[in-house]
């Protein structure tokens, strides 16, 4: 009996093989009192299986295949600084030798402790990096408790064409299953912007996250179809099932390798019209990713990196050369956010201080942590300003609600600019400035701002978030977060002809602007320039230059004000079905 299970689709694809259940025995950390005697020998067990931990991420490292995208081994080099870091190993040496408690219990309680912090960030990527603390300790625990190499660690080949089934799938995980050969995986846990997924995308894996309970409905070696667009896992398929579904594989397939014609094609439409398509981009490595799938430049550079886990905000000179040398290593304009951290700042090593905050996605964060900053604020300008001398720069503020916050950031950064002046260092005289449109305050009143700025730039993952009050990787609320909820539309919509109206660009940098569905629509709202995850810009160039908007439906706005989701899908599958 066929069976249809439904979750979150985060890596398009389609999948056909048999079902491989990832089953993790359930660590049980309990506390026990260490004698005296022995406090030094169990300090020396927490340090040996934190080596045997980085030992086992090296050998992963080494399995990833060298045309991998540089953004796969900079996940691993990411938990294996985790393993250096003072506050996830020096702390709980210090617990074990002040509390006299056992290596797993003052291990957790750090572990704790890290996840606070991360879990009252309001930012869904930056809170997502806790499952990057969870997968280490993980790893520790399991060393600790003498468990066993995985199975889907031993590269024996017996993945090759399989589906994973598993409650969640660490990033290095992912790899060492990619380099044999899986078909694609589903998870029970995970969301649109967990490392996990993130690196799916990158690998080109079909995912589905957020199927509760999957490995209770899912036998091991049963066949199954996956579609990682829909979200849809399909089990125990009759013959007519499969069959369309092969036929849409080896049509996908096709279309994937036809897209790398397009790269050094220009963006146009049909009709004329001309697009910018650029690249989000997180760490320095991100580059070469980018240059390889031909954008025109860096549309939302992430700086939020600089500051995570460590003692202290890094210095004037350590901001200037990572920027300079991703100015420096391409041609076209880069777009730098300042700091969108929350109001712990995790710049600390993790201390919180001052009141609990009850609601840290409405509070001290982003533009309102710069004011509240900033001499930490002024460093991140002058640092900004001064690798403008070396390429095309723009500055861009996030979560900005309203005229005052945008009057105080640019009176910082013109205070800057004399400083600079002063001291006789160069720096771009016409630097442009931005503001993120990211909140409804912010787009209802996109044209006061549009006033006030040289470009917009709509972030549609908070925008999202905050008109609809949901949090997107919240499983038991994400089915709620729609891209198509007219108030959305209306808000985009708003702050494009805003845009248009002062003469300006406006750029969107959120999932909208690379979701392959949506582009027609943006294109029809008015929207010209678009900025994504590298991956997804060569589809989204091939939709656009054989899209002729003067042959879209009349109608096609219409769907602002649409309360019917089921009527707005209906106006996005016409949109998109002409050729």
């Amino acid at each position: 009996m066929t069976l249809e299970l439904q979750g979150l689709g985060v890596s398009r694809g389609i999948a056909i093989g048999r079902a491989h259940i990832l089953f993790h025995n359930q660590l049980d950390v309990r506390e026990y009192l260490i004698p005296a005697f022995s406090i030094e020998q169990e300090v020396d067990r927490l340090k040996n299986a934190t080596e045997q931990a980085r030992e086992q991420l090296l050998a992963i490292r080494d399995h990833i295949p060298a045309n991998a995208p540089t953004d796969v081994s900079s996940f691993i080099d990411t938990h294996l600084l985790m393993l250096n870091d003072s506050s996830l190993t020096t702390i709980p040496i210090s617990m074990i030798r002040s509390r006299r408690c056992n290596a797993e219990w003052a291990l957790q309680l750090q572990r704790d402790a890290l996840i606070n912090v991360f879990n009252e960030m309001d930012d869904p990527y930056l809170r997502t990096r806790q499952d990057d603390i969870d997968h280490v300790v993980t790893r520790i625990h399991r060393i600790l408790a003498d468990e066993q190499v995985a199975d889907h660690e031993v590269p024996d080949g017996r993945l090759k064409g399989h589906i994973i089934i598993a409650e969640d799938l660490t990033p290095a995980d992912t790899v060492l299953m990619q380099h044999q050969g899986i078909a694609g995986f589903v998870t029970e846990h995970g969301g649109a912007t967990s490392h996990t997924t993130i690196l799916a995308r990158s690998l080109g894996i079909p995912a589905i996250v957020g199927i509760e309970s999957v490995r209770r409905y899912i036998q091991d070696n049963e066949p199954l179809i996956l579609d990682g667009e829909l979200g849809i896992l399909i089990a125990s398929a009759d013959d007519t099932i499969t069959t369309e579904y092969q036929q849409k594989l080896v049509a996908f397939r096709a279309h994937i390798a036809s897209l790398h014609r397009y790269k050094t094609q220009a963006t146009k439409t049909k009709d004329g019209r001309e697009i910018k398509l650029l690249a989000n981009a997180e760490l320095p490595e991100d580059i070469s990713l980018i240059s390889n799938a031909g954008a025109e430049g860096i549309g939302l550079y992430r700086t939020e990196f600089l500051y995570m886990n460590r003692a202290a905000p890094p210095e004037e000179e350590e901001q200037l050369a990572a920027y300079r040398d991703v100015v420096e290593s391409i041609d076209d304009p880069v777009t730098i956010r300042t700091f969108d951290l929350g109001a712990d700042k995790t710049v600390d090593g993790g201390r919180h201080h001052g009141p609990t905050v009850n609601n840290p996605a409405l509070g001290l964060r982003a533009i309102r942590l710069c004011l509240g900053q900033p001499a930490m604020f002024r460093i991140q300008l002058r640092a900004i300003l001064r690798a403008s001398a070396f390429g095309k720069v723009k500055i861009m503020f996030p979560m900005v609600s309203n005229l005052q916050e945008l009057t105080q950031a640019k009176n910082q950064l013109e205070s800057c600019k004399q400083e600079l002046d002063r001291e006789g260092i160069n720096y771009d005289q016409h630097l442009e400035v931005g503001v993120m449109i990211e909140i409804p305050a912010s787009a209802v009143c996109a044209e006061m701002f549009a006033k006030q700025v040289d470009f917009l730039s709509i972030g549609t993952n908070d925008l999202i978030q905050y008109t609809l009050a949901v949090d997107r990787v919240d499983d038991q609320v994400n089915y709620l977060y729609d891209p198509l909820h007219p108030a959305i539309l209306r808000l985009i919509h708003m702050t494009l002809l805003a845009g248009k109206k002062h003469n300006i660009d406006v750029s969107m940098c959120g999932e909208m602007a690379g979701d392959p569905r949506l582009t027609r629509l943006l294109l029809a709202m008015g929207l010209n320039h678009f900025s994504m995850h590298p991956n997804a810009i060569l589809e989204i160039k091939q939709i656009i230059n054989e899209t002729d908007l003067t042959q879209l439906p009349r109608n096609t706005l219409e769907i602002l004000n649409m309360d019917n989701p089921f009527d707005a899908e209906y106006v996005l599958e016409t949109i998109n079905s002409y050729n």
